[in-house]
């Protein structure tokens, strides 16, 4: 048996919220950019979501069927076979090993890695003056895919919740390892969120 303390090993797919159906299947919301590779995966991991104990034995299930319903993803895994059953398993989160992700081109990025990254603005930034070094807007804590056609990074700052568009041409270093995004903001934006 496995204990896994780094919760960082792990990349959520869904979060199960209820009991859907008579035999033992539940709907989940959908917590990846890829929900069509639930086709690929029979071996997932349910976890329970911090802030419950940070040392837990994730507990391995082997699913049976998935299909796409209002928004979301219905899920059947083997021996949750009724309502009582699946009612255990709300709040779980379904997941995988870090390792399991789907590979991403040169020009993409896991939500997952910007989240916790310190944003800073290098708009009027000069190397060669350390006068004046690019200023810390805050902390990436979630990604908004909903908002339109570019994803909106949540970005919480001293001053509050900013909201700043995860646009290319925004943008001029990712450092997923150092925890750091650059990006060059238009004047004014970050007081537009105020």
């Amino acid at each position: 048996m496995t204990l896994y303390s780094d919760l960082d090993t792990w990349v959520w797919l869904a979060r199960i919220r209820r009991p859907q159906g008579r035999k033992g299947e539940v709907f989940a919301e959908i917590l990846t950019d890829f929900p069509e590779k639930f086709a690929e995966r029979k071996r997932l991991w349910l976890l329970r979501e911090p802030p419950s104990s940070p040392v837990q034995t994730p507990r391995e299930v082997e699913l049976i069927a998935h299909w796409l319903h209002k928004g979301g993803v219905v899920l059947h895994f083997v021996a949750v076979d009724s309502i009582t059953a699946a009612e255990t398993l709300a709040g779980l989160v379904v997941a995988i090993p870090r390792e399991g992700r789907a590979p991403l081109t040169d020009d993409e990025v896991y939500i997952g890695d910007l989240i916790g990254c310190t944003l800073f603005d290098t708009a009027g930034f000069d190397a060669a003056n350390p006068a004046y070094p690019p200023a810390a807007i805050g902390v990436i804590e979630d990604v908004d895919r909903t908002a339109g056609p570019v994803p909106l990074l949540v970005v919480q700052s001293p001053s509050g919740e900013i909201l700043i568009p995860f646009a290319k041409s925004y943008l001029r270093t990712l450092d997923l390892e150092g925890k750091r995004v650059e990006m060059v903001l238009p004047e004014g934006l970050i007081d537009l969120n105020s």
